[in-house]
């Protein structure tokens, strides 16, 4: 028989599972270690999911047509003009990156750091990872002169980039691309013939749109653009997964769709019939659906705010959250007094904090960030509480006031200020 080399399984589902066996023995941990949106299911949606019910057949692979119109109007409707031919709808986003991968042929270029999944579904695709790093402003995008030299060097070692993956707004870093980065990449791609993939999960929880600008790469690079998102982040449907991938118009996004159908078909077969239900709904973006993003997106920046404020008074380095529900503060101004307790680099620094204040976090050195580096990813929406406290949290004018919420608030600035070795 032959050996089998088994990979570490995702590092952020790997501790989401350690809190939840930690917590059952008694434990009091503050969880910041996984990226979910912890919100109260809508019950239109739950409807739309018992409505579906006697959806049992498979249907197309690519999705019903109904689904696939309503995911088009939902892109159009962000100025990128969309048909249902254009479109895939699928059990998650993830598979969805995952069988671009598989289909697109060349290495992978990635922001550094970034979400923990891109760079071992390429590895699993058999691609090398060229991980570029990220401009002091902003994450989720590489800095284009070092993307530059990163392309130069791997082609003269003879590998082959060709895909690019960029994350708006980012995870980890809770920020927004600006524009003009957004557009130096887009020339960049097109002169180096590098097709980009942008995971825009989190697009519909910008903090505040009317100072944030958005830019889409598919608005600036239509043609060698794919755009991934779902129903996770913004409406808390992560156990149900629901993902959709928007392609480019045009022979070439067609063969490429064709390539990730025909993957579909034999790895997930269809997303099922009941999911197709309730995204056909969500992607029509009736008003309650529309009332509760815009409810979602002030809940999760006023959070992530608050924590960015705990890092930076602890003495942090840390970019303001923008977008999505995280923060990545840096811990290099403190080196010197964690060096004398014994704290090094990420992993170290990510122990201590569980170790002396219950405090789980996600080590920057699981995202692709420099393991020497005092960097942790910290997800703040998994500070709402149970589901009656998250409906107050969703209702409340500073939800950051609401006692629970306060107390975790209280427990993150304990933890990350003894980390000075203050008390």
């Amino acid at each position: 028989m032959t050996a089998v080399t088994a990979a570490p399984p995702s590092p952020n589902l790997a501790l989401n599972q350690m809190v939840d066996r930690r917590r059952a023995a008694g434990e009091s941990l503050v969880h910041l270690a996984f990226g979910e949106a912890r919100l109260p299911v809508l019950p239109q949606l739950a409807d739309r999911l018992a409505a579906g019910a006697a959806r049992a057949a498979y249907g197309p692979v690519a999705g019903a047509e109904g689904v696939r119109d309503a995911v088009a109007g939902y892109f159009t409707r962000r100025r990128l003009p969309t048909e249902a031919g254009q479109v895939i709808v699928a059990p998650g986003s993830k598979p969805l990156l995952m069988a671009l991968q598989l289909v697109v042929p060349g290495d992978l270029l990635l922001p550094r750091p970034a979400w923990n999944s891109y760079a071992p579904q390429a590895v699993y695709a058999g691609k090398k990872v060229f991980g570029v790093p990220i401009p002091a402003q902003c994450g989720g995008v590489p800095d284009p002169a070092a993307l530059r030299a990163t392309l130069r060097r791997a082609r003269a070692a003879g590998a082959d980039p060709r895909l690019l993956v960029l994350t708006l707004p980012d995870n980890p870093t809770g920020t927004l691309a600006p524009p003009a980065l957004i557009r130096e990449l887009c020339a960049l791609a097109r002169a180096e013939d590098l097709l980009i993939v942008s995971d825009e999960i989190y697009r519909d929880i910008v903090h505040d749109p009317a100072a944030t600008a958005f830019l889409s790469p598919a608005e600036v690079a239509p043609e060698r653009t794919v755009v991934t998102s779902g129903l996770s982040k913004t409406l808390g449907l992560g156990g149900w997964r629901i993902g959709v991938a928007r392609f480019p118009a045009g022979d070439t996004g067609a063969l490429l769709r064709d390539a990730v159908v025909a993957a579909a078909s034999e790895i997930w077969s269809t997303l099922a019939g009941p999911m197709q239900q309730v995204a056909e709904y969500a992607y029509a973006e009736p008003p309650e659906i529309v009332a509760r993003m815009r409810a979602s997106a002030r809940l999760h920046g006023a959070v992530a705010r608050a924590v960015h404020r705990i890092a930076v008074e602890a003495g942090a380095d840390c970019r303001a959250p923008t977008g999505g529900f995280y923060v990545y503060p840096d811990f290099a101004p403190l080196r010197g007094p964690l060096a004398a307790r014994g704290v090094t680099d990420s992993a170290s620094l990510a122990a201590r904090l569980l170790d002396d204040a219950g405090l789980v976090v996600l080590g920057g050195h699981l995202l692709g960030d420099d393991p020497q580096a005092l960097r942790f990813k910290a997800a703040t929406s998994l500070l709402y509480g149970d589901e009656r406290q998250q409906e107050q949290a969703l209702r409340a004018d500073d939800p950051t006031r609401l006692p629970h919420i306060a107390g975790e608030l209280a427990a993150i600035a304990r933890g990350f200020t003894r980390l000075k070795g203050a008390s």
